[in-house]
């Protein structure tokens, strides 16, 4: 026999060869066809309808949020029974995903738990998560009108004591597993892979804006200049409030300002602290204020984090659906904040976001942004003044 002849009867061979071993050997396996008697939702959802705690602490929320949710996405999530099979319900598709995001268990886990195949766990979670930012995030996540940005700006001024805050804006990273042929796009300065998380949230932990996905290498500042919240923010189309004078003042009008750290240019409608060493009394006073209005949004990460412990490990799923997974949690954290509340121990650690890079913005803050700022900083030292400010910063 030819050569040519025996290469081409071994490709034959190794082909069939690799054929039969993708054959299915059972169309479903014995135990995936055991969901609706032994899988999870079906043994135990009932169970935790009878006791609100129990189910809270399974789901992460209330019963009434969970049905408030599922009808929203019910006629979404339902999917037509076939000849051969019964179609997954709609709550147990909802049920599979919140669990995945309140745990950060593994699609095998859950494989096992709700007897469904593991490709079909990961695409009912994927396609859920896009529906909940789909249909949620204009309910959840709105788009601040004039009076809501002044009512932000009057819980910031009763609960941080900072006057003419819109929000609290930081950005985290999210470890994902290294994405193939990505080169160094996702490594970030802090050596490991991750997608960034930019936020901005109002004085009841409640994100107002968010912008999710950007790669890992990129810095807060740059991610915050290159979204469309800065654009319109640049070309007032925010319909923020009208510069106003700061309460007991009268000499000058103030413009209403969004604060973060100095990860962040100084402009305008953007104040961060003061930077160096060796400041004086008046502009450690001014960070120490302003300190107290930025770490909202650290307790929102807190709050985000520790209620949505799939944050807790790196994603092992492809990039979309990573940037799918933290789409959802955001709303999701509205939705649950507003109509749930929050435990007070839920926002004492971070666990799983990491701070993004501090990128160098150079010189190039405006006159008037100095000017805004060191107004702040005269107010807070001798108009506004905290009785215990000072011993706070010595």
């Amino acid at each position: 026999m030819e050569i040519e002849e025996c290469i081409a009867v071994w490709y034959l061979l190794n082909n069939k060869k690799k054929k039969l071993k993708r054959r299915r050997s059972l169309w479903v396996h014995p135990m995936l066809g055991l969901r609706e008697s032994k899988g999870t939702y079906n043994l135990l959802h009932e169970d935790l309808l009878q006791d609100p705690s129990k189910f809270f602490n399974y789901y992460r929320m209330s019963i009434q949020s969970f049905e408030k949710l599922h009808n929203i996405l019910e006629n979404k999530l339902i999917k037509k029974d076939t000849t051969m099979r019964r179609s997954i319900s709609s709550k147990e598709r909802l049920s599979m995903t919140l669990r995945y995001l309140a745990t950060g268990c593994s699609l095998t886990e859950l494989h096992y738990n709700y007897r469904v195949g593991i490709s079909t766990a990961s695409e009912i979670i994927q396609e859920t998560c896009k529906l909940i930012w789909i249909f949620m995030k204009e309910q959840c996540i709105p788009k601040p009108t004039r009076e809501k940005w002044l009512e932000i700006a009057d819980g910031f001024l009763k609960n941080a004591n900072y006057p003419h805050c819109l929000g609290a804006i930081d950005g985290k990273h999210i470890r994902v597993i290294k994405p193939q042929h990505s080169g160094s796009l996702y490594f970030n300065y802090k050596h490991f892979f991750s997608i960034q998380l930019l936020a901005m949230c109002d004085a009841n932990y409640c994100s107002t804006f968010v912008d999710i996905g950007d790669y890992g290498k990129n810095s807060d500042s740059s991610i915050f200049t290159n979204s469309h919240f800065y654009k319109n923010l640049s070309s007032k189309k925010l319909d923020l409030p009208n510069p106003d004078f700061l309460p007991q003042k009268n000499d000058y009008k103030i413009p209403y300002v969004i604060v973060g750290d100095e990860a962040f240019g100084l402009s305008f409608n953007v104040m961060r602290p003061y930077g160096g060493k060796n400041l004086t009394l008046k502009k450690r006073i001014h960070n120490y204020r302003l300190t107290r209005a930025r770490r909202y949004i650290e307790c929102t990460f807190g709050i985000l984090s520790n209620k949505w412990r799939i944050f807790h490990r790196p994603l092992n799923v492809s990039i979309d659906f990573a940037v799918d997974i933290v789409k959802a949690c955001t709303v999701l954290h509205n939705f649950v904040r507003v109509l749930d509340g929050y435990k007070h121990e839920d926002a004492l650690s971070i666990q799983g976001f990491y701070d993004a890079n501090v990128a160098k913005t150079g010189a190039c803050s405006a006159r008037s942004a100095t000017a805004i700022r060191d107004y702040f900083a005269d107010y807070f030292m001798n108009t506004d003044i905290l009785p215990w400010q000072n011993s706070c910063i010595m």
